[in-house]
């Protein structure tokens, strides 16, 4: 088996190739925003979701708590969300000005959607996206 048959039969290694891909294409939709990919869905779900927690923030990007808070942290910087704390909750919401980039953020969604389907066919995209939406499960048990 040469080198490249090894690592092209390695789903650690194809996942990882097709990652970092999607990502460069990801970052060109999303930079009109000024936000990265990851940013910018969760501000979506801030926007859709005001009051949203950081657990649930957490839960629906597969991210840790950490990480949540980091991210939350740069948008509260850059003025796009405030935090507010009820109990032990930090809850979010966006303010004025990230209520305005909503736009934005939705024809990021479309520019990235358009972009791999031109790549990949439409219909294609969508199957992929489902079988490894159902790896990711199958493996997270």
């Amino acid at each position: 088996m040469n080198l490249d048959d090894f690592f092209d039969n390695c789903l650690y290694f194809t996942v990882n190739k097709l990652s970092r891909s999607i990502t460069k294409m990801a970052e060109e939709s999303f930079a009109k925003t000024g936000l990265s990919p990851t940013h910018a869905f969760l501000m979506m779900l801030v926007i859709e979701k005001p009051g949203i927690s950081q657990s649930e923030l957490a839960e629906a990007l597969h991210l840790k708590p950490s990480t949540i808070t980091r991210f939350v942290d740069k948008l509260v910087e850059k003025g796009l969300i405030e935090r507010k704390t009820e109990g032990k909750r930090s809850l979010n919401y966006p303010t004025e000005k990230g209520n305005e980039i909503v736009t934005d953020i939705k024809e990021g969604w479309k520019i990235l959607f358009r972009s791999y389907s031109d790549i990949l066919g439409e219909e294609e995209g969508k199957t992929l996206n489902s079988l490894i939406n159902e790896a990711g499960k199958k493996l997270e048990k």
